[in-house]
């Protein structure tokens, strides 16, 4: 990392002046007198946990008292921010933080935690000379060509494999990248990740843009669902072997499909970039996969509105239940459960039937 700095003594001599000052000259002459927890908000082998791996080891030495690392991936950083934010003032619980937007209230305006009230600054220990510039009107379109490129690319590759085979592959080739862009700190900062600028300069703006985008998609796809081309892949849906009898080439079309999703969430990640300003390699952590997958199976596979009113409900759902931690997804898993077993066209489809019994 470039410009790396670890300024350990003035770090000490911090700590226990905040000691002094919240605890009395009594308690920060002790300091420190058990061991210390820096928590970090990212998972073990990134910049961070380095980072903080090494301070922990030079204020162990120095102190002759323990100094745990203790990581707590998650959230952007907040699940770490919230636990220290909760903890006794007394010095003990800190936070490694790295592009400070685990505490920033721009990026994440609702926070289980004040930023300013509960917690304090006390020292730099890093800071990198990385930029990255381009423009947004050269990099959303390469983001549609780069991710539609690596769609057909893998989609050549793992579209003759089914069922769970072609899910396991997915899932390992993004697993895969999310880590080889964790590792690659000279070009990505790895888990510290890269400022995006903001396009726009209200949260109502991104909203409409967003509405705009997701219309244009639904649009395109109900043509495209409409055509020729809808046809082949719509009858690759119900059964692969009838259409391929019918002399529909199932691999070519199932590329096209893919390539074609890979392209439009290229777009998605791109705009969510310039909403967000950050991007990191914790935006392809299996649990969000997972959570698209449950948009996707709770709301009803095979149509146009159902992945929508999915991911209506399982967004909602999520904030709320943020507060008891990770339970929401023992009941979105839960929920995908049932209905995969139960309801296969999701509750859209279950909703559709409703309709027609009442019409009827």
């Amino acid at each position: 990392m470039k410009n790396f700095r670890l300024p350990i003594l003035p770090l000490a001599a911090l700590l226990a002046a905040a000691t002094c000052a919240a605890h009395g000259a009594d308690a920060a002459a002790d300091y420190p007198a058990k061991p210390i927890r820096i928590l970090v908000g990212f998972t073990p082998g990134g910049g961070p946990d380095i980072t903080a791996r090494y301070i922990a080891q030079k204020l162990t030495d120095a102190w002759k008292q323990q100094v745990i690392v203790d990581n707590r991936p998650g959230a952007g950083g907040t699940i770490a921010a919230n636990t220290v934010a909760r903890a006794s003032p007394d010095g003990y619980n800190l936070l490694s933080v790295s592009s400070a937007h685990a505490v920033a209230a721009a990026i994440y305006p609702k926070l289980p935690y004040d930023t300013f009230m509960d917690l304090a600054g006390i020292t730099e220990t890093s800071s990198s000379s990385y930029v990255l510039v381009v423009a947004p009107s050269l990099g959303i379109p390469a983001s549609i060509v780069a991710a539609g490129a690596i769609g057909a690319i893998l989609g050549l590759i793992v579209l003759r494999l089914r069922g769970p085979y072609l899910a396991l592959t997915t899932l390992s080739f993004a697993e895969i990248m999310r880590l080889v862009i964790g590792n690659s700190y000279g070009f990505t900062r790895g888990d510290l990740g890269l400022n995006v600028p903001g396009l726009l300069e209200s949260r109502l703006a991104y909203y409409y843009v967003f509405v705009a985008v997701l219309a244009a998609a639904q649009g395109g796809l109900y043509l495209l669902l409409r055509s020729r081309a809808g046809l082949f892949l719509q009858a690759i849906r119900d059964d692969e072997v009838a259409a391929a009898s019918r002399g529909v080439d199932v691999v070519l079309w199932k590329t096209v499909a893919f390539t074609l999703s890979t392209a439009l969430s290229g777009l998605a990640g791109a705009l969510y970039a310039h909403f967000s300003q950050l991007v990191s390699p914790e935006l392809g952590l299996i649990s969000q996969t997972g959570l698209v997958i449950c948009m996707v199976v709770i709301g009803g596979i095979g149509s146009l509105v159902g992945p929508l009113a999915g991911a209506l409900l399982v967004y909602v759902s999520s904030e709320m239940l943020r507060e008891v931690g990770g339970i929401q997804l023992i009941v979105f898993a839960l929920l995908v459960i049932l209905i995969a077993r139960f309801f296969r066209e999701g509750l859209w489809g279950l909703a559709r039937r409703a309709l027609k019994k009442a019409a009827a």
